[in-house]
């Protein structure tokens, strides 16, 4: 068995974190995989170094990220396209995503017993095609925004689903979920929960000038083009997951849809999504 172990090493406790989990797996003859320039931070563990993430996927059987759900979602994406499951232990704040506990590490041993289920997380794709013809295509594990620049005014949003519009958002944004992500920024601009496992994309307008303005939900198959009308001293960000921000020209088109491939997350619990949802929104409210 070969596990990797990625690390969000801004974290203090995920660093020691990180050996503790390292140093549990090797006494259990498992192969642990980091990354090299990581390697000062765990001296004196037999570990397996790669340079490149995207070799620590095409070797391993399973990863273990070790920090929040930021973490979660930056290695969710190599997971995907490599076809490797994942696992989260959580040591940010509320780790919707995570599914074990730094105090609770112990259970990350059930992944070698294979006392463990996978849960499929459908994705988006997400591409930007320029008026020359080029096109920028990203993977968004949990939501996808179009909306205005930094003290830009509000813009015009035009959605059409199966190139037949349906409808122009005077708004600050128009933000598109996975399942995964209705907990994110969706669920604070007043979007719905959906559960994690279901195949849809859920539009929701950010702060919109217009009290009619809802949530959408789309199945699946739903291919949604994006057009967008700004002011000349307005500015436009696509922002996929948080971590990748790309200037929209009014000339460009966004589309989003179904990724092919899908994330696999691992959990050693049975554990109820609701029940879950309730203890951290509540821990949320501290």
């Amino acid at each position: 068995m070969k596990i990797a172990v990625l690390v969000n090493t801004d974290k203090p406790k995920a660093i020691q974190c990180a050996k503790d989990i390292a140093e549990m797996f090797l006494k259990t003859d498992t192969e642990v995989l980091m990354l090299s320039e990581n390697k000062s931070l765990f001296t004196g563990l037999d570990i397996t170094y790669y340079d490149l993430i995207e070799e620590i996927f095409d070797n391993c059987n399973i990863a273990v990220t070790v920090g929040g759900d930021g973490t979660i979602i930056h290695n969710a994406k190599f997971a995907t396209i490599a076809d490797k499951p994942l696992i989260g232990v959580n040591v940010g704040r509320l780790g919707f995503a995570a599914d074990v506990e730094p105090d609770n590490i112990e259970e990350l041993k059930r992944l070698i017993t294979g006392e463990f289920s996978i849960q499929n997380r459908m994705l988006l794709e997400v591409s930007v095609k320029h008026v020359d013809g080029t096109e920028d295509k990203y993977i968004a594990v949990n939501d996808a925004i179009v909306a205005r620049g930094q003290l830009s005014r509000i813009i015009d949003i035009t959605v059409s689903h199966n190139n037949s519009k349906i409808s122009t958002y005077h708004a600050d944004g128009v933000l598109f979920s996975t399942p995964t992500g209705s907990t994110a920024y969706s669920l604070s601009a007043g979007g719905p929960v959906i559960y994690p496992e279901m195949e849809c994309i859920l539009l929701t307008p950010v702060c919109p000038h217009s009290l009619m303005s809802r949530s959408v939900l789309f199945d699946s198959t739903a291919i949604l083009t994006i057009n967008v009308n700004y002011p000349e001293d307005a500015s436009v960000i696509l922002s996929i997951d948080g971590e990748i921000n790309v200037d929209i020209l009014d000339t460009d088109v966004v589309t989003i849809k179904k990724y092919p491939k899908q994330l696999k997350l691992l959990s050693v619990h049975n554990c109820n999504f609701y029940q879950l949802l309730n203890k951290k929104l509540k821990e949320r409210e501290n």
